[in-house]
């Protein structure tokens, strides 16, 4: 073994042991195990930042705007209220008319603002409606995945992959080659939710409050908040940071990890990720509704579109503009008659950026409050490390250990183990990470054994994706435990089952689909 594979197996571990542990946000974490690829000279300066300007990463910050322009429209808001069943209904009822609108939606945008405007809409219809609201919001994650698995810009991973392939010299993926398998996923796991679902998920929180509370100064709402990554208090005790005169708002309640906490929280350190119960009054909503320090879960009251009828329909044909001319584009008859222009993906989401902003469907002036930059920097690092991992050997000597102790029942089981490897890295620790300790495997396999790498890349794109059973795979997954006070455990339970079914259909169909 050489010092290079060495230091750079060391490297991986140590970077898997980070994230899986959360000492620091993903993106730093990769950050810092490039930075030592580039001292001890396992990656140039050049390979270092080329992930910076990868057409895959770029196209994910602007869909990041594009899906906040969708958002803020409202129109997303609208749909779902319609589509929830007025009067008497049952779960299933719901969910029949819910969760495949859901995965549609979700194939087009990035899934968090759907989660995010979903969530307490549904939330509060349950409880109108006399039902468990916990029969929703897991499944309401679930769909998002299940969509996201069917497009090219379903999910931020599908990109990355597709960055991945075009950089090692490969035809990349169109932008519906992924249903192909993709569809079937999201019809089986929709089935699956709708027999089982309701059986498998508790029938109520032991949490909860009522939904207003009054105090003599006026009418105060219920407010419950996730702490993102911006908060300034991460880390610091509830009464050392002093919420109340940060943000005018008291905090009743401290929710992790389906634990709920109501006393002594001054004392209680808070955590990335946490769900806070706050009292407040219109203000808080007013002057933080737009934080980056917050994820807003319910706010205790409706609240009406944010624009004109008018922006909310141009939002919306901007939007199938973009997808129907990314998919015309890349008919060949289309490619022949502009042969200038590469009328792709990219250049669609590009010009609908544009549009949007001087429209005025997104705040120009702040957009870059609505990227997250450290799925950027993640995404941007996954290159690299992906070329420190074929620059240094180590993915040709796992690619043979792997082959070794299969080498006698072909490719398909090599498919196998591919999707494996790389669902319990999206498991335990983000998604983009796994891909990028998965691509460099699978094109590394695929080489040693003379055959196409496309089924390899597809299997990563299933596997990378479905983060069914532990709720720190998938930021949806996170969002939804919080506003649901589910425990760890329910996300076992019912995603389990959704990983196995997940990872027979993409083995089966995948050789069907795209030969070795």
């Amino acid at each position: 073994m050489t010092f290079e594979i060495g230091f750079v197996l060391v490297a991986l571990v140590a970077m898997v042991v980070a994230l899986a542990m959360d000492k620091m946000r993903p993106g730093m974490i990769l950050f810092s195990v490039v930075v030592l690829f580039l001292c001890a000279r396992i990656l140039t300066p050049k390979e270092m930042v080329e992930g910076f300007s990868n057409q895959g990463m770029i196209t994910v910050a602007l869909l990041f705007l594009i899906s906040e322009g969708v958002r803020q429209s409202g129109v997303l808001g609208q749909l779902i209220k319609r589509l929830l069943p007025q009067g008497k209904t049952s779960v299933f009822r719901a969910q029949l008319r819910m969760l495949p609108v859901v995965s549609f939606i979700s194939a087009f945008l990035n899934n968090t603002p759907v989660v995010v405007i979903f969530a307490p809409i549904i939330k509060r219809w349950a409880e109108a409606n006399k039902l468990p609201a916990t029969k929703f919001l897991i499944p309401l994650s679930y769909a998002t995945i299940f969509g996201g698995v069917c497009t090219l810009v379903g999910t931020s991973t599908n990109l990355v992959v597709q960055g991945m392939i075009i950089n090692a010299g490969y035809e990349g993926l169109t932008m519906f080659e992924l249903g192909k398998v993709g569809i079937f996923i999201a019809i089986a796991g929709i089935i699956y939710l709708l027999l089982f679902s309701s059986k498998l998920l508790p029938d109520k929180r032991g949490d909860d409050m009522e939904a207003d509370e009054t105090e003599e100064e006026g009418t105060l709402y219920r407010i419950e908040v996730m702490l993102g990554s911006r908060f300034p208090g991460i880390n610091k005790q509830l009464g050392d940071f002093d919420f109340k005169r940060h943000y005018g708002a008291e905090v009743k309640e401290i929710r992790r990890s389906g634990q709920t906490y109501t006393a002594g929280l001054d004392n209680e350190y808070l955590r990335e990720g946490d769900t806070l119960v706050l009292l407040a009054d219109d203000s808080f909503l007013k002057a933080w509704g737009e934080s980056s320090a917050f994820v807003i879960l319910a706010t205790g009251k409706d609240s009406e579109p944010m624009m004109s009828k008018k922006k909310r329909w141009l939002a919306l044909i901007l939007l199938v503009l973009m997808i129907a001319g990314a998919t015309i584009g890349e008919l060949p008859v289309v490619k022949s008659a502009f042969p200038n222009i590469n009328l792709d993906m990219f250049f669609f989401v590009s010009v609908t950026t544009v549009i949007m902003a001087w429209c005025k469907i997104f705040p120009a002036r702040k957009y870059t409050k609505y990227i997250s930059w450290d799925i950027l920097i993640t995404i941007a690092c996954a290159f690299a490390i992906s070329k420190a991992m074929i620059n240094s050997g180590v993915a040709d000597l796992v690619a043979k250990f792997i082959i070794g102790m299969t080498n006698h029942y072909g490719p398909q089981v090599l498919l196998a183990a591919v999707f494996i490897i790389t669902n319990l890295f999206t498991e335990l620790i983000t998604n983009n990470a796994a891909a990028a300790l998965a691509f460099p495997l699978a094109l590394s396999i695929s080489s040693q054994l003379g055959v196409s790498p496309t089924p390899f890349f597809v299997v990563i794109c299933m596997a990378a994706s479905s983060s069914f059973s532990t709720p720190i795979g998938y930021q949806t997954n996170l969002i939804v435990q919080g506003a649901g006070g589910y425990k760890f455990t329910d996300f076992v339970r019912v995603g389990l089952p959704m990983n196995i079914i997940t990872f027979l259909i993409s083995i089966f169909l995948i050789p069907l689909m795209w030969h070795f």
